[in-house]
């Protein structure tokens, strides 16, 4: 899609309640890709950037979002400036309280986990939190009201706090064929030639297609 340009604010001119979420962020280290929405009727889809919390730029770590995801309301990404120390007898941070400014030794290990990434066709479900570092795959669901400390496999569905998986959406040669194929890096034409494949529920039918379309 490199010769693309997408900007559209709202998917749908007639629902106001979920919005592009490339088209409103504006922190450089929030990286989004095309398709990928926010829905929020409460506070309004462009509010994403107040749900990505604790990101500070002296550390520098990046949210990372995939194309095609579905991100509903009250999604929170936590990052790694929410670490406290971890390696000293408290885990109070003195350094940051104008009272005790100068007085603590030099800063702990705070846990950086790096980068939190969501790849492509991700679903996360209403009120679920993604904890710092952690890699989704691609085409995971994640639960309504689930805290997301571990990487979550490609295709799998994780559920609950801490967030497990549960099972996987497909079996092992649709999930390979469906990386393989990755639908959602090809261009947009493309894409839409291939909904009816992506829209269809036939599994036996769609992996002889996706044998075909990689052949």
């Amino acid at each position: 899609m490199s010769d693309y340009i997408f900007n559209p604010i709202y998917p749908n001119a007639k629902f106001k309640t979920f919005c592009y979420i490339k088209s409103v962020v504006t922190n450089p280290n929030i990286i989004v890709g095309d398709y990928s929405y926010y829905e929020d009727m409460n506070e309004g889809p462009e509010s994403f950037e107040k749900h990505v919390t604790h990101h500070y730029d002296f550390i520098g770590d990046k949210l990372i979002i995939g194309k095609f995801c579905s991100i509903a309301r009250g999604v929170e990404f936590v990052m790694n400036g929410a670490n406290h120390m971890l390696d000293c007898l408290t885990a109070y941070p003195f350094e940051i309280i104008d009272e005790f400014k100068g007085l603590s030794k030099p800063f702990g290990k705070r846990g950086n986990r790096g980068d939190t990434i969501v790849g492509n066709d991700v679903w996360i479900g209403q009120n679920a939190t993604i904890l710092p570092g952690v890699h989704i795959g691609d085409g995971a669901i994640i639960g309504a009201n689930a805290v997301v400390s571990k990487d979550v496999p490609p295709y799998a569905i994780a559920v609950g706090n801490p967030a497990i998986v549960k099972k996987y959406r497909f079996d092992e040669e649709t999930i390979d064929l469906l990386l393989k194929l990755k639908w959602w890096d090809k261009n947009i034409e493309e894409v839409k030639r291939l909904i009816p494949l992506l829209t269809d529920s036939d599994l036996e039918k769609i992996r002889a297609s996706l044998k075909q379309l990689l052949k």
